[in-house]
């Protein structure tokens, strides 16, 4: 038996945190398997996971549709053939829908009888429900609705009061979800895995031919509820239409898979990440000290200057010849030391985001 478990959650949310931890536990005496679904070109994460002996393969084409309809069918197929696993965590981009990985891991289980979808968790970083609900609706609650268990992140950082009121948010979209509030600082890695797997699964059925038709009025749900009720969501809206030109070749590799496509027609609401989601990353030789990177990190709060940046992530070198990666959430920033890259690289994730402001700040 083959079992996987699904570690979805918003960009930042804390996914790689949490599968870090539960591989502290006895999943370790398993072979299991990371499988890491990127968006973006820069798989900054493979760099510190390889340095802790685990083996990642990264799907880094960036287009999720694609991802989902070629490369992870694929992927799926070469890790079972070749490794053998007895579990598989599958940590979706945080851009994604988690409904599309279920129905992927689904259709997977159609040439693989001994595939099990043991457990699907989603990470909700407690003190950004709401913001997250009213900007982006249709990824968050998308991933909320489809997971059993919520695991909320930060919550020793937020007042009780403050951490209820975020549960009964995702409550009111997923009345059945099983909550996880307690600190992980205070929860053993095995004691988490239990609850993700002893949730009730979430049931996502599977056409093979044509997937959409079940989720309709999901998607409309979906679509009201992350964009009706805010008038300030409009310009937002129509701001993605601004850049379909961009993304015109994401598309047209996609009809080779019409797969997740035709349902645009249907459903005016839905979007693709990479309609809603922009990501630039660069690759630089120029070096930053760590209070460089932080001043740079806090001004990206500045949303009229940059647009709304989700999160930003590099491996950079010092003057002084160090390296270290830092990783930025708003209103968080984590700096570590690692071990040298072959350039420096940093990747910054949002949406409406100002490119010229952008490089200026980055001084690149």
């Amino acid at each position: 038996m083959v079992k996987v478990n699904i570690i979805s959650g918003f960009l930042g949310a804390g996914k790689t945190t949490l599968i870090k931890k539960l591989l502290g536990g006895s999943i370790a005496k398993e072979k299991v398997i990371l499988l890491e679904n990127e968006y973006g070109e820069i798989g900054i994460d493979g760099g510190f996971m390889k340095d802790s002996g685990i083996t990642v393969t990264e799907l880094n084409s960036g287009c999720i549709c694609c991802t989902l309809a070629g490369d992870f069918q694929k992927s799926i197929d070469e890790l079972i053939d070749t490794y053998h696993p007895d579990r598989i965590l599958v940590e979706p981009t945080g851009v994604g829908k988690l409904s599309e990985i279920i129905a992927a891991v689904e259709k997977a289980k159609t040439r693989h009888d001994d595939l099990v979808i043991a457990g699907c968790a989603t990470v909700v970083d407690a003190s950004k429900c709401r913001m997250y609900m009213k900007n982006f609706g249709e990824f968050f609650i998308d991933q909320v609705k489809s997971a059993a268990t919520i695991i909320f992140s930060r919550t020793q950082l937020l007042s009780a009061d403050r951490v209820e009121k975020s549960r009964a948010l995702i409550l009111e979209q997923h009345p059945d979800a099983r909550i996880i509030t307690t600190p992980w600082d205070d929860l053993d890695a095995d004691t988490m895995l239990e609850v993700i797997e002893s949730g009730k699964p979430i049931e996502i059925h599977v056409e093979l031919d044509d997937d959409d038709d079940d989720d309709e009025d999901e998607h409309e749900h979906h679509h009201h509820h992350g964009h009706d009720e805010h008038d300030e969501d409009e310009h937002e809206h129509e701001h993605h239409h601004d850049h379909d030109e961009e993304h015109e070749h994401h598309h047209d590799h996609d009809h080779d898979h019409d797969h997740h496509h035709h349902h645009h027609h249907h459903h005016p609401g839905e979007h693709d990440a990479d309609e809603v989601f922009e990501n630039i990353g660069v690759e630089t030789a120029r070096r930053f000290t760590q209070d460089e990177v932080r001043s740079m990190t806090a001004a990206l709060s500045d949303e009229e200057e940059y647009g709304l940046i989700l999160r930003s992530k590099g491996i950079l070198q010092t003057p002084e010849g160090a390296w270290f990666q830092f990783d930025y959430v708003p209103g968080e920033l984590q700096i570590r030391d690692c071990s040298p890259d072959y350039a420096g690289r940093l990747v910054v994730i949002g949406t409406n985001i100002n490119e010229k402001a952008l490089k200026a700040l980055f001084n690149l």
